[in-house]
């Protein structure tokens, strides 16, 4: 489980079919085993060295994903997995990344960056609502505009500095997450006859 407070942006060393190698500061705590959130998407520390992380990375992951578009030398958000002495700053990710989103406008609104998306199925943003969290590309932020099948969220200059958020143009695309109790709620209703 994560938090979607990124932790560090690390760089692709290599990439190759069902693998990833990430260099990041993170490398040199990892054990192996461990989970750590890449652009949001859990993957298991496979090998390590003080620098580098390799994780493997299922085909379902890269069809759902945009881990399968990335380059060497690409920037990528990190997060490792919180533990029960750790803080929930941000709010409960699971690292199940359930689609991708284009963003289609960037615009100013004092020192915060507004960030618009086109959702690429109209399933991920049913599960969003506004002042509703999100998870993009790993990071916890709350949805401001939601009209299927698009969405928008504001980003500090902080979190803009300290991800890859702030560097993202038009056409990028992004991992997506949605809020977890939202997809509950509705399999319960779903399975009490009641129209979610």
């Amino acid at each position: 489980m994560f938090t979607g407070i990124v932790r560090d942006v690390g760089n692709i060393v290599r990439t190759q079919r069902g693998e990833l190698m990430v260099a990041s500061a993170l490398a040199a705590s990892a054990q192996l085993g461990d989970s750590i959130a890449v652009n949001g998407v859990d993957l298991t520390v496979t090998t390590r060295d003080e620098r580098t992380f390799t994780a493997n990375v299922m085909p379902e992951t890269v069809r759902r994903s945009t881990l399968g578009q990335l380059a060497e030398g690409a920037a990528v958000n990190l997060e490792p997995a919180i533990r029960p002495i750790d803080g929930l700053s941000g709010h409960i990710v699971r690292g199940v990344v359930e689609g991708r989103a284009t963003l289609i406008a960037r615009d100013h609104d004092e020192d915060a960056i507004i960030l618009r998306f086109t959702c690429d199925t109209a399933d991920l943003v049913r599960h969003m609502v506004v002042k509703g969290p999100v998870a993009l590309d790993g990071v916890s932020l709350t949805l401001i505009e939601v009209d299927t099948p698009r969405f928008a969220v504001s980003v500090v200059q902080y979190t803009a500095a300290h991800t890859t958020l702030g560097s993202i143009g038009i056409g990028d695309q992004v991992n997506v997450e949605t809020d977890l109790l939202s997809r509950y709620v509705e399999a319960a209703l779903s399975a009490r006859g009641d129209d979610p």
